[in-house]
């Protein structure tokens, strides 16, 4: 987005207002504050400005189903999906299920596609070789909708399309059979194509990919986080604590949620932050519990992972609106990063790592609650909690434990009770313990 303005929020430094060259990123907006900034302490830089550009500018995807299964077609149409593609000679299928259902359906004639009223709507392209990629282009396609069907490679020919049609107005779709291939599609080189054709005749590939797309549509929206204040801080012994690299950087501000209770989780800053006895891993974070290691660093322009650190036994958010045990995260697994405003978005573990360090506790509360809310840290100055925004000025990103003190004011997020997969399997056998009575009532 060639010449846009992109101002940060009132926290970052003037110096913040810069001219943004080529395509929005939120990362390269960040990096390029940071580095405008070589060499001072940046304390309190918020991106939530920047998130919420970067999803304006952020067309969502599309998705049509290709399949001649009913029950595919259903689940399709009540997760949102009524686009289906029909040979030329199931015209009737396309009759019989339009009377069950308020579907779009379209037609293959050849190699173009066509709606109920002749109109072309699509075209499809199929790409096995480098000079069929290389035909791909969008001066070459009449219509507005382009789908390819790569047989051989799959990531650098959906990198290229990518690349080839950005700025255009036409939509490119990939046919996948399943969420693994639909995945490559929609997030090559960050921005993705603009749809896929899932071709299945299995209800579970909707299922997963639905799924999929209720992950990513958290990316950038608002978690309502609430002030507490410390009400204890003491040292509490040695304990196992986890170690979390990510696969994605945190900013100054940012952390994951983690507490001992899944009902109040506190957001523990990376270690982004930069000191003079420790160099920055804006990749790690550090817990609690099974405590999970987060370095507090600050941006050098080298790209690393996020750690953070934390006691095994303590909860941390994952995506759907859950929780797990830190000692449950392994590589591969997403996690909610947060900021200081409640942005968030979902980065995958890269690396986890269980050492005996020493633990301090902390408590605390919320004005209007008189729950007490606790979380156990390792007791070191690269570890820290991030302080309230909420009716002040505070221009901290962090608060190390080390430093922590009774009064002091941090942000928690709230929420219901237990939502980890132990108490869903505890639900399910109290369910499957109450069906089994009424079975034996009706056998009496």
């Amino acid at each position: 987005m060639n010449g846009q303005m992109a101002t940060l929020s009132h926290y970052a430094p003037p110096s913040s207002k810069i001219t943004i060259t080529g395509k929005l990123r939120t990362r390269r907006l960040i990096n390029c504050a940071v580095r405008s900034n070589c060499g001072k302490q940046i304390s309190g830089f918020r991106i939530g400005a920047a998130v919420t550009m970067l999803m304006e500018n952020k067309k969502k995807k599309e998705v049509w189903i290709w399949t001649e299964n009913k029950q595919v077609m259903t689940a399709a149409v009540e997760r949102g999906w009524n686009t289906f593609i029909f040979s030329s000679i199931d015209r009737q299928l396309a009759t019989d299920w339009s009377s069950i259902a308020l579907i779009n359906p379209i037609f293959i004639e050849d190699k173009s596609l066509f709606d109920n009223e002749a109109k072309l709507v699509a075209t499809i392209s199929v790409i096995s070789s480098p000079q069929q990629l290389e035909q791909l282009q969008p001066d070459n396609e009449h219509a507005d909708n382009v789908i390819v069907d790569l047989l051989d490679w799959q990531v650098i020919p959906a990198e290229n399309i990518v690349a080839a049609f950005h700025g255009t107005h036409k939509t490119v779709f990939a046919i996948s059979k399943g969420l693994s291939e639909a995945q490559v599609f929609l997030e090559a080189l960050e921005q993705g194509l603009g749809g896929v054709v899932l071709k299945t005749e299995d209800t579970q590939a909707v299922f997963q990919l639905k799924e999929y797309f209720d992950k990513r549509n958290i990316e950038g929206s608002l978690l309502d986080l609430t002030k507490a204040t410390i009400t204890r801080v003491q040292t509490s012994g040695m304990g196992d604590r986890v170690c979390v690299d990510l696969c994605s950087l945190m900013r100054p501000g940012e952390g994951l949620l983690v507490g001992s209770y899944a009902r109040g989780l506190f957001l523990v800053h990376s270690e982004c932050l930069e000191s003079n006895y420790i160099a920055s891993r804006p990749f790690r974070v550090n817990a609690v519990s099974f405590h999970f290691r987060r370095y507090l660093s600050f941006f050098s322009g080298v790209m690393t992972c996020q750690h953070f650190q934390g006691p095994v036994h303590a909860y941390v958010a994952v995506p759907g609106g859950k929780t797990c045990y830190l000692s449950e995260l392994k590589a591969g697994k997403e996690v909610i990063v947060v900021d200081q405003s409640g942005v968030q978005r979902t980065a995958v573990v890269g690396r986890v790592k269980i050492e005996t360090r020493p633990l301090i506790i902390v408590d605390a509360k919320v004005d209007s609650d008189e729950e007490t809310y606790s979380i156990l840290l390792q007791n070191a100055e690269t570890v820290g909690l991030v302080p309230s925004i909420i009716g002040g000025e505070n221009k901290a990103t962090a608060i190390a434990v080390t430093s922590l003190k009774v009064g002091d004011e941090v942000m928690v997020r709230l929420q219901g009770g237990a939502r980890h997969t132990a108490f869903a399997r505890l639900v399910l056998f109290q369910v499957v313990q109450l069906l089994q009575v009424v079975r034996q009532l009706r056998v009496n």
